[in-house]
């Protein structure tokens, strides 16, 4: 396989179709409604945690097995049934479509590969090794959970909040990247990992005073 080009999408509102409804589907579920996407699953038989989603409306679930026409209007698939023939032809559906689509328990059949991810807020570190060791994936994946603790999720809030300020009360360039310079080489990092934040708030005044 060729190197893999990083993307990340926005799926808001986008029809995604999962095909299958054991445990690995339930997790591919869960991560595309963390991304507000709108999930169309079909499989005749499915877990508890993906029933209980379909009946809060959470998704669309079509009891039976997977048709050709099930890829109709959607922009990603996931083959995640428990048949390798099954995501065999899903996947040949799909490639004729020119559809992305990822097959779960075979990487190299698919168009595209889930990397492991560390989500803190609004950041996301993702991990992939091509295919190649998922294991060592993982492991780097739980090394950066410990780097990169909860604090880097209030971090980038602030960081976004000040950024809209600073694009609408300060015009001078130069002077803007060396506020956002100033915030992220800061100590904010540490003080809000210690819970300091009226210190915090001291740091943020200090660089817009700039």
């Amino acid at each position: 396989m060729s190197n893999l080009y990083p993307i990340f999408l926005d799926l808001g509102n986008k029809p995604c179709l999962v095909i299958g409804g054991g445990l690995v589907a339930e997790r591919k579920l869960e991560a595309l409604l963390a991304c507000q996407a709108n999930v169309i699953l079909v499989s005749p038989r499915v877990t508890p945690h993906i029933k209980d989603w379909s009946e809060q409306g959470k998704l669309m679930l079509v009891r039976r097995n997977y048709q050709r026409k099930d890829l109709q209007g959607v922009c990603l698939v996931f083959a995640a049934t428990d048949s390798q023939e099954v995501n065999n032809q899903i996947s040949k559906d799909c490639v004729e479509l020119n559809l992305p689509v990822n097959v779960v328990n075979d990487p190299d059949k698919g168009t595209f590969q889930v990397p492991s991810v560390v989500r803190r807020g609004k950041l996301t570190i993702a991990v992939s090794t091509g295919g190649s060791s998922p294991l060592l994936a993982a492991k780097i994946r739980r090394q950066l959970e410990v780097q990169y603790g909860q604090e880097y999720a209030e971090f980038i809030e602030l960081l976004s909040d000040v950024r809209r300020q600073v694009l609408s009360n300060v015009d001078d360039i130069a002077q803007r990247k060396a506020i956002f310079n100033d915030l992220v080489e800061s100590d904010i990092l540490e003080l809000l990992k210690m819970k300091k934040y009226d210190q915090v708030k001291e740091r943020l005044e200090k660089c817009l005073l700039r």
